[in-house]
């Protein structure tokens, strides 16, 4: 296979939709019953992909063992039915090429590289760090940029400097809420480079101006439907895109009424797919906000 052939094929595989599951947690260990539970519900219902151990995974809180051990178990239990893009950035660099051969090691197909957060590097820093990883794997990198938990946003050229120079970095999860910055890198990195929308409520508007899919929360609880609404409109059916959109968008808003990923494992330990925990510093829902949750998903249809 031709180096163009290679690099459509990476790119091919990112399009769609990757859930960014969560770790499910019981007495303070991983909970394999639920986890594997998830995933399975995932596969069922149709997304192209899964995410362990990112943010909405509390991978900040994972131990170095953890994380490899919830990347390694994501992939056990899909079984090679759905792709597994693990979270293995970090703020420091060498610890993100651990956790990236790990990942590797274990059976990933992609990493996802978050910007090193805290420490607030430069845009020089950020193309170092970025390239220093892909050179110690063969795994496909989609970066990660999300200014409002990093203090640091992964700039445009920055982006396109490491697309040119690296060829392992193939996508971008983008999670800087602005359309104006997918039109500039969609501009700037032409088609075969793949950009993913990083929050649920702006999937569509991201799409329109050239994202090809959603990491999305949502999905943990609505997989068939988060799938369906990305497939509709790739496959230029808007009208059906935008009406699943509508539907489920107060959802979307009400799955961040308090910090990602306490909405969501709550929504999920409704649902009765895993047990309601968290590690310090989160913890649960205020009971106002809980009941706010509730009332978006019978809305939905999603509790009776």
């Amino acid at each position: 296979m031709g180096a163009f052939s290679d690099i459509m094929l990476r790119h091919f595989m990112f399009i769609g939709t990757y859930t960014a599951i969560v770790t499910p947690f019981r007495d303070g260990k991983i909970d394999d019953d639920s986890l594997e539970r998830l995933i399975q519900f995932q596969i069922k219902s149709g997304v192209d992909g899964i995410v362990p151990a990112g943010t909405t995974g509390e991978s900040s809180t994972l131990t170095y063992d953890e994380n490899i051990e919830v990347v390694a178990k994501a992939v056990r239990f899909a079984r090679g039915k759905t792709r597994i893009m693990a979270g293995t950035g970090a703020n420091s660099t060498s610890e993100a090429i651990y956790l990236t051969k790990e990942a590797e090691k274990a059976g990933a197909d992609s990493s996802l590289q978050v910007a090193p957060y805290y420490n607030k590097p430069t845009q020089e820093g950020l193309y170092q760090h970025f390239k220093a990883i892909a050179r110690e794997t063969k795994l496909p990198i989609v970066l990660y940029s999300i200014p409002g938990r990093c203090a640091v946003e992964i700039a445009v050229e920055t982006v396109r400097r490491l697309a040119r120079d690296c060829k392992n970095i193939v996508a971008i999860k983008e999670a800087g809420g602005s359309c104006d910055r997918v039109s500039q890198l969609r501009a700037a990195l032409g088609p075969n480079f793949t950009i993913l929308c990083g929050d649920d409520s702006l999937t569509l508007p991201f799409m329109s101006v050239g994202a090809q899919g959603v990491v999305s929360v949502a999905s943990n609880i609505i997989p068939r439907e988060i799938s369906q609404m990305v497939k509709f409109y790739l496959g230029g059916k808007t009208a059906a895109a935008l009406r699943l959109h509508e539907k489920y968008y107060p959802l979307f808003k009400d799955l961040f009424i308090e910090t990602n990923p306490i909405p969501v494992k709550a929504a999920l330990a409704m649902m009765k797919i895993i047990f309601e925990e968290y590690r310090l510093p989160l913890v649960a829902m205020n009971s106002k906000n809980r009941e706010t949750l509730r009332q978006s998903m019978r809305r939905c249809g999603i509790l009776k």
